[in-house]
């Protein structure tokens, strides 16, 4: 059987895939394609059963150190059975979890639901009424529990992405240790950030064909004139960066007290 040594657990928007692209560099990892399969967490996924989980590992190397980052894991009450079911099939699996400052993690991921179009009108403080989600996803010590209970605080590394911004070797030397390969990691500066968005660009439907396809490109470019193009863009654009008023920031900030005390306690 093929389990995971590793799993990346969250959370979101958080700098996980950063960390899996470096994991995947490193000689004798291994990383999933996809890098999130989200498979103990979403129902339709764990349906298509162990099998199928255990080959994507297929191309890993003998010896490798085997792992994949799904955070769907640490969104809990959204997917409640991920850490149950992962400890059932690979009770001795190493997590990492990594966080950031709580509430600029909500903010991120309310752009990233604007992006998808997935957020009420009213800006941010109307979206944080209507989806619980954006602040669940913040209670880091909530999300923590359930895998801490399994598998024990020794085998659970708590990272900040501040510190992986500030120290990135640092964090990568923690992450090594933690996996029982002291000293083998080596960061690798020509990756960059992964899966950040460099336009906050808002979809709506048939995006993909309208705006991704190769085709529709072309016409785009080749029937439609550049100032028409820019003032559309311009219009799906989020000009400028959502931000809490201080009330609401007091609010949010009381609510997470326990969740910024936890991220605090995580640094480097």
């Amino acid at each position: 059987m093929t389990r995971p040594d590793f799993v990346i657990i969250g959370a979101m928007k958080c700098g996980t895939s950063t960390l899996a692209a470096q994991l995947s560099a490193q000689e004798g990892v291994f990383v999933t394609t996809p890098k999130e399969p989200n498979f103990f967490s979403d129902d339709p996924v764990y349906a298509k059963g162990m099998g199928w989980y255990e080959s994507l590992y297929d191309a890993a190397a003998p010896g490798d150190l085997k792992g994949e980052a799904s955070t769907h894991y640490a969104k809990s009450p959204t997917w409640p059975n991920a850490a149950e079911r992962l400890h059932a099939a690979a009770p001795g699996a190493k997590l990492i979890y990594l966080m950031r400052d709580p509430v600029a993690r909500l903010v991120s991921h309310y752009i990233h639901e604007w992006t998808m179009g997935k957020v009420p009108a009213g800006g941010i403080e109307t979206a944080l009424e209507t989806m619980p989600e954006l602040i669940d996803y913040s209670r880091y010590a909530m999300q923590a529990a359930p895998w801490r209970a399994r598998f024990g605080d020794g085998n659970l590394l708590l990272l900040r992405l501040e510190d992986m911004n500030r120290d990135p070797q640092g964090t990568l030397d923690r992450v090594g240790a933690f996996l029982g390969r002291p000293g083998a990691f080596r960061w690798a500066e020509d990756l960059g950030a992964q899966n950040v968005s460099a336009e906050r660009i808002r979809r709506f439907p048939l995006y993909d064909l309208v705006i991704e396809h190769p085709a529709a490109a072309w016409l785009r470019r080749t029937l439609v004139p550049q100032s028409l193009r820019d003032a559309v863009k311009g219009r799906l654009r989020m000009r400028e960066r959502p931000s809490l008023d201080d009330a609401a920031r007091a609010r949010i900030e009381a609510l997470l007290a326990e969740d910024i005390a936890f991220w605090r306690a995580a640094a480097g």
